[in-house]
């Protein structure tokens, strides 16, 4: 966008460093990792350039749900980016702690003995698990953003005296094993889909060699470990005060509350193809050293494991998002944006999706232009910061192709058709990329033109019927007329496909879909009076609170009522027809 910009983490050699799986997206995670992409970002081509397995995840479900996720090489995909950024013109990096925010959100102290000082015109906050970060192993403490290094302690303190109120959440980690310590014979293979599906569009031609996971199970033993030993860990022993991940519970959690299964899943995750360590997923905990080599040398195949790097857990503060505007600027200190990990999300994906956000309505601010703002209709990016600024959460925020109402919309196949417009318009992407665009679309559109005078024989009926007709039924595939489909792009023949198997569902969700924009289009002064009568008191301090940006966004808030709204609804429109007739006046 043109704008100076410049970053400033604690350690330049972990730029773009994954401490968790090296993995890049997953169910709902890959619809965001190719919004990132159709926005101008780079997360997703970087994964394709140091991918070594691609998988797409619920292939058993509908055609719109179906999500990429692509094993890397976690060394790679750090200094591609690193080199991306140290190139990239108007971007400057430095290595610093820093301490303080400036309160008119405008500039940042480093910690140094002299106080030094950046000012610029917005600052975005994307500070991870750093913000009073502690790491648990066992009945052992140590404070830490990441295993290795230093948290952001004073930061968090500069947040408070800000008037930010901050929660407390838990995460973890699982252990690195070395791969020639473990016997590969007795555990299953898990081998990705043969080809790559890449997730940006600027990836062509790449050579792809694939990597397998493998999978072995806990069992009696293991969780007998768990259970005899519950009193040394971390999480059970009373030494971790933050709510932990739901969707991604520790060993302890699984054993404790599913008592009845005999076994979970482990999965073995090549970390690179020039190191030795595997990234062992399912398996984290938050239990001693000498119990964890127990515990990791139970299940088969892992008899004599060498444990490279132990298992931990991990708490941090985060500031509570319901104090953010949907542009990801907070309502309590103008030009000061927060992404990531501090807003209450777990993962990579969202991290990237709120951090590409906030950067563009960071520079549209300074720039003295409108705010993007993504809706639910729109993008699964928008479905999360949604639901995080309008709702909050209460556990680290994870997204699934579930949350999204619209996710017939909101598929991989059509990222670049819902949202290049818009990047386009702001400068995030070229001309020339936009004209393959709207050159692919017309495609599409000529293709699905083509289906639908397509006349084929009915072989269950003995009748000629339309192809689309069959395409609907499941009968066919686009694949089984090579003369309609010889030479277009795989994106194209996937789109087409959703929009004439699903029309009749589009076109149901399409009016349920202008619904929604009516209640977004009625907009809410930002220091609209909710002390009207008839809405409970309760609804009126959560509305006063939140400071909803319009009707729709009000109707999502936790407890509202039809009746509330309803109200809502009538003292907007008298107070809109009040400020017209004292304009005309």
């Amino acid at each position: 966008m043109g704008l100076k910009t410049l970053i400033i983490t604690i350690n330049l050699d972990r730029i773009a460093h994954m401490p968790c799986a090296p993995a890049v997206g997953g169910v709902g995670k890959g619809h965001i990792v190719r919004e990132i992409d159709a926005l101008g970002g780079m997360m997703g081509y970087v994964t394709d350039l140091s991918a070594i397995q691609f998988k797409t995840l619920n292939t058993s479900k509908g055609l719109a749900v179906h999500s990429t996720r692509a094993q890397v090489d976690k060394l790679k995909y750090s200094l591609i980016m690193k080199k991306f950024i140290e190139n990239q013109p108007n971007l400057y990096i430095r290595q610093a702690l820093i301490t303080k925010i400036i309160p008119n959100g405008k500039g940042v102290i480093l910690e140094d003995n002299f106080g030094f000082r950046f000012f610029g015109k917005a600052v975005i906050i994307t500070a991870g698990t750093f913000l009073g970060g502690l790491i648990h192993i066992g009945n052992k403490t140590f404070p830490a953003g990441r295993a290795g290094e230093f948290p952001a302690n004073d930061l968090s303190v500069s947040l408070k005296d800000l008037g930010f109120e901050l929660g407390r959440f838990k995460t973890g980690t699982g252990p690195r094993f070395k791969r020639s310590s473990i016997d590969f014979s007795k555990l299953e293979i898990r081998p990705g889909d043969g080809k790559p599906r890449y997730f940006s569009c600027h990836t062509k031609g790449l050579e792809y060699n694939e990597y397998p996971c493998y999978v072995t199970y806990t069992n009696e033993e293991t969780h007998s470990l768990i259970l005899d030993n519950l009193d040394k860990s971390a999480l059970y022993g009373g030494y971790i005060t933050g709510t932990p991940v739901r969707y991604c519970p520790s060993l302890e959690d699984k054993v404790v509350k599913f008592r009845d299964k005999e076994r979970h899943q482990v999965i073995l995750e090549p970390e690179g193809t020039d190191t030795d360590e595997i990234y062992v997923s399912g398996l984290g905990n938050s239990m001693p050293p000498e119990i964890q080599e127990k515990i990791f040398r139970s299940p088969a195949g892992l008899e004599n494991v060498v444990i490279l790097r132990p298992a931990y857990a991990i708490e941090y503060d985060y500031v509570l998002p319901h104090q953010l505007k949907p542009t990801l600027e907070s309502k309590i200190i103008e030009n000061l944006y927060f992404a990531g990990q501090i807003n209450g999300t777990t993962g990579y994906e969202e991290a990237g999706g709120q951090g590409i956000i906030a950067g563009i309505n960071a520079g549209l601010k300074v720039l003295g232009k409108d705010p993007l703002i993504l809706d639910r209709t729109e993008s699964y990016i928008g479905v999360m910061i949604d639901d995080l600024v309008t709702k909050g959460t209460d556990e680290p925020y994870r997204i699934f192709t579930s949350r999204a109402e619209y996710r017939l919309f909101l598929r991989e196949d059509n990222v670049y058709y819902r949202l290049s417009e818009k990047a386009f318009k702001i400068g995030l992407i070229s001309e020339t990329r936009m004209d393959e665009i709207k050159k692919e679309l017309e495609i599409a559109n000529e293709l699905k033109e083509r289906i639908l005078k397509t006349k084929v024989r009915d072989e269950i009926n003995n009748e000629t019927t339309t192809l689309d007709t069959l395409i609907k039924r499941g009968d066919k595939t686009l694949s089984d007329f090579p003369e309609l489909t010889k030479d277009l792009p795989e994106n194209v023949l996937n789109y087409v496909t959703v929009e004439v198997r699903y029309e009749g569902y589009l076109e149901r969700q399409k009016r349920d879909l202008e619904k929604f924009r009516n209640l977004e289009n009625i907009r809410i002064p930002e220091y609209f009076d909710y002390n009207i009568s008839g809405i409970s008191l309760e609804l009126r301090e959560k509305l006063s609170k939140i400071k909803p940006a319009n009707l729709g966004q009000a109707s999502r808030i936790s407890g509202i009522t039809p009746s509330a709204l309803s109200l809502l609804m009538i003292y907007l429109k008298k107070n809109s027809k009040t400020e017209n007739q004292n304009t005309s006046s």
